[in-house]
């Protein structure tokens, strides 16, 4: 069937279509197809495209090509030596003590600061450098020892996780990534140390998740020997304590081939000390409030050129592997509220009375229990799994960090919701705790990128890399002669496909357990629709599917709910393995996660391509075009007056 010269045809039309429109610019790798035969020749192209095109075991990047990437999900990375868990649990027993005997989540958030006897106990600690090197002065903690710690100050207080986690998951994390030697020897010991504090300094009144907009400058001297940096930053956490700021600001760049000179974004590690630093008074916010949040300027500040970080002009990819990095933290943080939050609920629904019944026996009560513990243990399981991944060495985890903290803070307010309704009035009263938790938990969906933002990153870089095998297409049909093989490859799962057949590279039955078999299927059948389904959007829009915002949008909730199915089924077979105690509890979730999620990626996958949807979008656009053009409410009041 796959051989019929009206398939082939089509399947040339398709790809001239992507030439034409410009979508075969993007780049990605070519995964080989195991319907047509290779010969040592067509092996040897495809290598070298793979290659060229920058091969990646990235699971969420191959699930925009509808392929299972195992590497980094199957079986559950394990990544801890014996003397790594022992020297954690060393840390995990007097790092919750603290939280529960010194720190006072309230008062701190009554006083908005944390006070200063915490803060020289987070000192003692070594809370403010948990991933410096021991030679530098830190702890020298892998990723996932780290995601453990921060999961119990998540648990106990968040206000002082965004102290923590300003200072050097953000603001110093440059360093560490970019910094010289040099660098790295000078300022990371009194920041490991805490006795200076750090801050990530990007956002600004006009640019806030487009970085590359910003307005700060920073121009070199006549001598050459310094940068003199002018402009402000707003809502800067820790603006009003650092003594040290990676800033980010536009500077010249001259072309050496062109001779053309154009502004670029650079990094900067900027001291206090060095003059012009100031700040405003901290920020009066909803939430967070231990946390000091403060509007910076800089004016006339001589920064030495020494102090550039990743190279003048190179700023833009320096903020964006400093917030991809510290993105696996919160996830693993929100993690430790989720718990909180669950723990209230039960304990309450364990004890009240109504109707003659304990309310953890009804229905409506077991439900909200029951989801909030699954979407804890999804959350929990992402956490762990991308920390393991960049403990590996893994470079690209930047799509599975944004799904992680995208999930993560909905689901952590999804729980703190649910918490307070399961307490009922209790819950919204200040004493019982859960109403200061909602409050920090809505910045979380805003900061470090919006999850709206960070939805379309998902979407638009995996369909970059998607965008790749019909390059290699394109190639392919400049000689079909001698790619007869790569072509009826291509054709034959296309057409596989359409009638609702497996593409055949992505059943998931020999990594799991055979108890999860079912749930396995599912989650194969998915990661092959969704590859269908971006290989349907390409040709669709074009290049012009960045402006299918809408239809992006249910591509990225698919590929969050495909991720957290894998990501469950990889850490349930291992429960099933080891024989845990909680590992019929873990399957029981994963079916009906698996289940659901299921449904919701068929439904998301349907309308990110349905006609009907598409007008429905269309008309969602309009009545927002009216409704910002009215300057409020378009329709009339029903009462006409």
């Amino acid at each position: 069937m796959f051989r019929s010269p009206n398939h082939i045809s089509k399947l040339y039309r398709s790809v001239e279509l992507c030439r034409s429109s410009g979508v075969l610019q993007f780049h990605g790798r070519l995964l080989s197809s195991a319907a047509a035969p290779k010969t040592k020749e067509s092996a040897k192209k495809e290598k070298k495209a793979d290659k060229d095109a920058g091969a990646t075991h990235s699971f969420g990047l191959n699930l925009f090509r509808g392929q299972v990437s195992a590497d980094q999900v199957f079986p559950w990375p394990e990544v801890l030596t014996d003397e790594q868990r022992q020297e954690l649990q060393e840390l995990v027993d007097p790092c919750a003590r603290f939280f529960e005997e010194q720190n006072d989540a309230a008062k701190n958030d009554l006083l908005e600061k944390v006070e200063d006897h915490s803060m020289e106990g987070l000192r003692e600690m070594g809370a403010f450098g948990l991933q410096v090197p021991q030679e530098l002065g830190g702890v020298g903690l892998t990723n996932t020892q780290y995601s453990r710690l921060v999961e119990i100050v998540g648990a106990h207080d968040l206000g002082v996780g965004i102290t923590l986690g300003a200072h050097q998951s953000i603001g110093f994390k440059g360093i560490t990534l970019f910094g010289s030697q040099e660098q790295k020897e000078k300022y990371l010991p009194k920041l490991a140390s805490g006795e200076q504090l750090a801050a990530f300094a990007l956002t600004e009144p006009a640019s806030g998740s487009d970085a590359s907009s910003i307005r700060t400058k920073a121009v070199l001297s006549e001598d050459g020997t310094h940068f003199i940096l002018n402009g402000s930053k707003v809502w800067i956490s820790n603006g009003g304590l650092a003594e040290i700021f990676t800033v980010f600001a536009q500077s010249p760049v001259t072309d050496a081939t062109t001779g053309e000179t154009k502004d670029k974004v650079t990094a900067f590690i900027v001291e206090r000390s060095f003059g012009g630093v100031s700040n405003g008074p901290p920020e009066k916010k909803m939430g967070i409030k231990a946390s000091n949040t403060a509007e910076v300027y800089f004016e006339d500040v001589k920064v030495p050129v020494d102090n550039v970080l990743g190279g003048v002009g190179g700023g833009f990819k320096v903020a964006m592997n400093i917030l991809n990095n510290g993105r696996f933290g919160m996830a693993a943080a929100l993690n430790g509220t989720m718990k909180y939050c669950i723990n209230k609920a039960i304990d309450h629904a364990a004890n009240r009375t109504q109707f003659g019944s304990k309310i953890e026996s009804f229905g409506a009560i077991q439900e909200k229990i029951a989801r909030m513990t699954m979407m804890q243990y999804v959350t929990e399981s992402m956490a762990y799994m991308i920390s393991a991944n960049m403990d590996q060495g893994s470079k690209e985890f930047q799509i599975e960090a944004a799904i992680g903290k995208i999930f993560a803070s909905e689901a952590a307010w999804y729980c703190a919701d649910e918490a307070i309704q399961v307490l009922g009035g209790m819950g919204y009263m200040k004493d019982c705790g859960v109403e200061r938790v909602m409050r920090d938990l809505r910045i979380f969906r805003i900061f470090e990128g919006t999850n709206d933002i960070l939805r379309l990153f998902v979407a638009l870089t995996g369909i970059q890399y998607a965008g790749g095998e019909l390059k290699a297409l394109q190639r392919a049909l400049s000689n079909p002669a001698a790619n007869l093989g790569l072509l009826l490859g291509a054709g034959a799962k296309r057409a596989r496909r359409l009638v609702g057949m497996s593409s055949g590279n992505t059943s998931l039955n020999q990594y799991v357990h055979p108890d999860l078999a079912d749930s396995a299927e599912k989650a194969a059948k998915s990661i092959d629709a969704f590859g269908g389904t971006v290989e349907d959007m390409l040709m669709k829009y074009n290049k012009k599917i960045i402006d299918q915002q809408f239809a992006l949008k249910r591509l990225a909730d698919a590929a969050i709910d495909i991720y957290g199915m894998v990501a469950i089924l990889s850490r349930a077979t291992r429960s099933i393995n080891h024989k845990v105690c909680s590992a019929s509890h873990e399957k029981m979730i994963t079916e009906v996660w698996c289940d659901e999620a299921s449904e919701r990626v068929r439904s998301n996958l349907k309308d990110a391509i349905d006609a009907g949807a598409k007008k429905n979008f269309d008309k969602m656009a309009t009545i927002s075009k009216e409704v910002v053009g009215n300057g409020g409410v378009f329709h009339r009041h029903i009462l006409g007056c």
